[in-house]
Order: C-alpha cells, then structure tokens, then sequence
C-alpha cells in the first residue's frame, strides 16, 4: 500500500500544502517547529481517523481559520481517496472513503494500516498499563475489524456500568441491581472474547518480537512477552464462569467505589530481556532497542495477518539513537514498504539515504520544498 500525494488545508502550521511522495523512503527535514511531524500527524489521521496521542482535533486546526481539511491518495490494487474534514463551529469530524462518508470508525480502520516509531513509544516499556494495552489494541484492531466491534462495544459497557454504579450507590435501594445483572453479563460476554483475543495475541507476537530483537541484538539478549491479568491463573474453557463469579463478588466494594473494578481494561502486558523484568531491570539503552523491536514486530504482524504493507511513520528518532542502532534501522528498512522519516540533522540523511528513489522534502513555517 503506499500513499501517493497529500494535501493538507489549515492543519496546524500548514495553511495549504500539497505533496507528492516516493513509494520508499521519504524524508521530512527541517527546525524544530516547523511543520515536520504535523505532516506524519495528517497522514496518521487518514490511516487511523485520529490524531497523535492525546490530539483534540480543535487544537489541529490552524488558528487563522475555522476548519482544518487533509486528503490523501492512496494506491494499493486500486487508487482509493481518503479525506479527513473538521470544523470548529460543527464539532464534529468527517471522514470520506472514495467520497462516501465514513459514519463509524470501526468500518474504516484496519483499510491503511499504519505503524509509528517514536520518541513517545518510552511510555509502551515504562509507562503504566494502559499504555501497553493501548499498544496491543492498536495492533490487534488494526488486523481484525472484528476485535476493535468488540473492544468499542466493550468500552460503552464499562461507561454505561460505570454511570449505574453511581445511581445505585446514590438510590441504595437496591431496585436497580437487576440492571446491573444484565451489564454484567454483557461485560463478561465482551470481556472474555477481548481476553481470548489478547491471549491469542500475545502467543503469536511473541515469535515476532524475538525475531526483530535478534536483528538488532543477534543472540546477546533474548526477549519475552508475557499476557499479566486477573485471567492468567483460568482455563480459556471456564473463563466465562470464573469472571462473572469474580465480578460478583466485588460487586459490594465496585458499588462502594462506583467503579468497574475486574476486566481486561485492567490488563497488564510484561517485557522480560534474559528472563528478567525489562521495567525494573532494563538499561536505557535496553528499552530502546526493545521498543523499536516492538514497532517492526507490529509491521511484520500486521502485514502477514492483513495481507497488507502498513506504512511506517518515523519521527525524529535518529537525533538520540547512537549509530549502531541507527544503522540496524537502516538495514531493516530494506524490507519495509514506503516509509516516512522526520529529522532535523541533514546529515543524518546522508548517512541513511540507501534508494535512488527516496525523496527529501525541506520543511520550514509550515511550507514545503523538494531537494
């Protein structure tokens, strides 16, 4: 899959840019705060429908106008176009697919696969766990439609069970426990497919990040991954039972709190290097090797679960790599589809410019220029 041409309209610095790219590597250089990574973000919102990290899509738009509007083609089999349209007095982002508006996200995520390596993925090895099972959700959704239907169909259960714990701890009646008997089951029903479908994960991922770890570290180090919650001591056969069980049991105390105390949103995902706990024990160095094996084991899992080449956003990563490891980057993006690389050390790019067909694109105040 690769995507051809972009065209971004008041999208943070970027008032009107339009760019044609290569189908190998692409190289953005330019300052600091000069419109760089805002053209990997444009990309990210039309593979994925949103932003970076925490991105409000009212903070996207540039502030001398109303709106921001990104467009993108992309080019796989067919030519597919996608277009990603948000006005401030509407409050509501549109999505098109070949002209069609897009009403669910879940019906278009997982059509332009996208993996990102950045200086934020510290957070997936040291961050809390909801890091880690955003990392894992992320993967997951993007190779099964049917597992993000459920984790989103989850999450509603966890808000409207959240709201009636409230009511009930406020009533004390007991009137409106009959209710929560049925979010109960709906909440163990989804839970326990998400569980299994992590389970499943997890084994599988495992092969793939001990295969781009030996890349990087040959046999010196040796990875593991391990799946950590409330279900790792229960058989996949009576998961069901044991966590509606276990869920009623708290029920007392998630009253108390008005909280959704049991459940795969409390899921915890463990890095060992050699057997030992990367969080506690891992180098600096240690967790960044790791972290950039987990980004090619996502590009490899995705590709061979989709039958689809992700496209690989990099930003800004080689300014604090040293070059041992810059230079197994380079060599792993001789099997990477179209990738697209911030920096802003120009000669960083003559060290890693490998393709005569790569392109570099200077960035400066939100305008583009091509070497």
């Amino acid at each position: 899959m690769i995507l051809s041409s972009l065209e971004l309209t008041n999208f943070k610095l970027h008032k009107s840019s339009s760019l044609e790219f290569s189908e190998k590597l692409n190289y953005i250089v330019g300052g600091n705060g000069q419109g760089k990574t805002t053209i990997l973000e444009a990309i990210y919102y039309l593979c994925t429908t949103k932003g970076f990290g925490q991105t409000n899509d009212l903070d996207a738009i540039n502030f001398e106008s109303d709106f921001f509007d990104i467009k993108g083609a992309f080019r796989d089999v067919t030519e597919r176009n996608v277009r990603v349209y948000y006005h401030k007095s509407e409050r509501k982002k549109k999505i098109f697919l070949d002209e069609k508006n897009v009403f669910r996200p879940a019906d278009f995520i997982g059509n332009f696969p996208v993996v990102t390596l950045m200086l934020s993925d510290h957070d997936i090895t040291s961050g809390s766990p909801s890091d880690r099972r955003k990392f894992v959700d992320s993967i997951i959704s993007q190779s099964s439609g049917a597992y993000l239907k459920i984790l989103m169909e989850y999450n509603r259960t966890l808000k409207h069970r959240s709201s009636l714990l409230q009511r009930i701890k406020e009533d004390r009646s007991g009137l409106m426990e009959t209710e929560l008997d049925a979010w109960d089951a709906t909440l163990v029903k989804l839970g326990s497919q998400i569980i299994k479908h992590r389970i499943a994960f997890v084994l599988e991922f495992d092969y793939y990040v001990k295969e781009a770890y030996k890349r990087i570290m040959k046999e010196l180090e040796t990875p593991g991954l391990e799946y950590a919650g409330f279900t790792e001591r229960i058989s996949p056969e009576n998961l069901e039972e044991k966590f509606m069980s276990e869920l009623r049991s708290l029920r007392p105390l998630e009253i108390v709190r008005t909280k959704n105390l049991l459940g795969p949103h409390r899921d915890e995902y463990n890095f060992y290097l050699n057997d030992k706990l990367l969080k506690k024990f891992g180098s600096q160095g240690q967790h960044k090797t790791y972290q950039i094996a987990l980004r090619f084991a996502q590009f490899f899992y995705i590709k061979d679960k989709s039958g689809k080449t992700p496209i690989f956003l990099m930003d800004d990563i080689f300014g604090e790599l040293d070059t041992y490891r810059s230079e197994k980057i380079r060599d792993f993006l001789d099997e990477v589809g179209q990738a697209f690389i911030t920096m802003t050390d120009f000669t960083k790019y003559e060290n890693l410019h490998k393709f005569e067909s790569s392109k570099l694109i200077k960035v400066e105040k939100g305008s583009v220029s091509y070497a």
